[in-house]
């Protein structure tokens, strides 16, 4: 499962590749309210079929009608704005009279569009340039705090994932996470050393690494861009990678188990040169309450917390899996979750 961004590159260079022309529509600026971030893509076919979102919508009525109308003419980069007006606003639905700039940028073979996705499938951070005078384009290493940036001269946009996740355990689950996440623009990698497990992955783009968990967590230098997800209910494979991870700059750590296999779990690293703080990291049972039962339902749950984490909700907003919600009729102490 790609990201939606991944999408919209590969299409495009499918486009190219079979004599279209197309435009690559990105979001460089909003004012007020808008329901796609700045880095936001579209794509648009000159037989008017797009691929990704800027706006959730109505402007993409609008630049779809223009191709199909007039056709892609556009020979340089032009940057356009909706909704400067009020009646704009009103007309292409967006919210609280928000504003939203785009930058649209005619695609052909001299775009690098096809040697871009090289470079994204060796999960590089790519940073590309496009010259608004010219439409030349430059790719190279981004770094990663690198943001979008526009100037008179050029439009730089950053490609790749930009958060790596290590899933621990190769089961039923573990697939359904990283396929989550893998479109969420993680850099997923999962590690098994058992071959009964490695054997059964069926995800060929997902890395799958034959190491001892808490030796890999030492191998990748987990920075404030990592998360970690143990998931294989095995102690000897949980633990001393947790606590490695717990150690590390990682900005969530998480593990599988009911409540009291935890509360064990958290004796036994408390039994490590853990500190009490660096052990009120673990998120454990892993994952905001949602009343999951099925994988994919966990898989969701468990990245819900991680987002939230990630974009700093303050814990006493989340439900998590320590503090359920009670099922009308339902006994509290007969609510057991994974």
């Amino acid at each position: 499962m790609d990201s939606i961004d991944l999408e919209v590159l590969k299409t495009s260079a499918a486009w190219i590749a079979a004599g279209h022309r197309c435009e690559l529509v990105t979001v460089i600026k909003t004012w007020g309210s808008s329901p796609r971030p700045i880095g936001a893509t579209l794509a648009i076919c000159d037989d008017g079929r797009v691929v990704g979102s800027v706006s959730g919508g109505c402007i993409e009525d609008d630049l779809i009608a223009r191709v199909r109308s007039e056709g892609i003419t556009r020979t340089l980069p032009e940057i356009v704005s909706y909704g400067i007006t009020a009646d704009e606003a009103h007309r292409f639905g967006l919210p609280c009279g928000g504003t939203i700039e785009l930058a649209i940028e005619p695609l052909g073979p001299d775009s690098r569009i096809a040697e871009l996705l090289g470079r994204l499938e060796q999960h590089q951070l790519v940073e590309r340039r496009v010259d608004l005078r010219t439409g030349a384009v430059t790719l190279d290493k981004a770094a990663a705090s690198a943001v979008l940036a526009l100037t008179d001269e050029a439009l730089v946009t950053q490609h790749g994932p930009r958060w790596r996740l290590l899933i621990i355990g190769a089961g039923q689950l573990s697939r359904f996470v990283a396929q989550i996440a893998s479109a969420m623009d993680y850099h997923v990698t999962v590690c098994d050393p058992r071959e009964e497990y490695r054997s059964g992955w069926t995800l060929p783009e997902v890395r799958l690494v034959h190491a001892m968990p808490d030796d890999l967590v030492l191998e990748m230098k987990l920075d404030r861009r990592s998360a970690v997800v143990a998931l294989t209910h095995d102690p000897k494979l949980d633990d001393l990678a947790l606590m490695e991870a717990l150690k590390s700059d990682a900005f969530y750590v998480g593990a599988i188990g009911s409540r009291a296999n935890n509360a064990k779990r958290r004796e036994r690293l408390l039994q490590f040169d853990l500190t009490p703080a660096q052990l009120d990291r673990l998120h454990g049972p892993v994952g905001l309450y949602i009343g999951s039962k099925t994988p994919a339902e966990i898989a969701i749950s468990i990245l819900a917390e991680m987002t939230a984490v990630k974009n700093g909700v303050p814990r006493e907003l989340q439900v998590n899996h320590a503090a359920p919600l009670e099922a009308p009729g339902t006994s509290a102490c007969a609510i057991t979750l994974q």
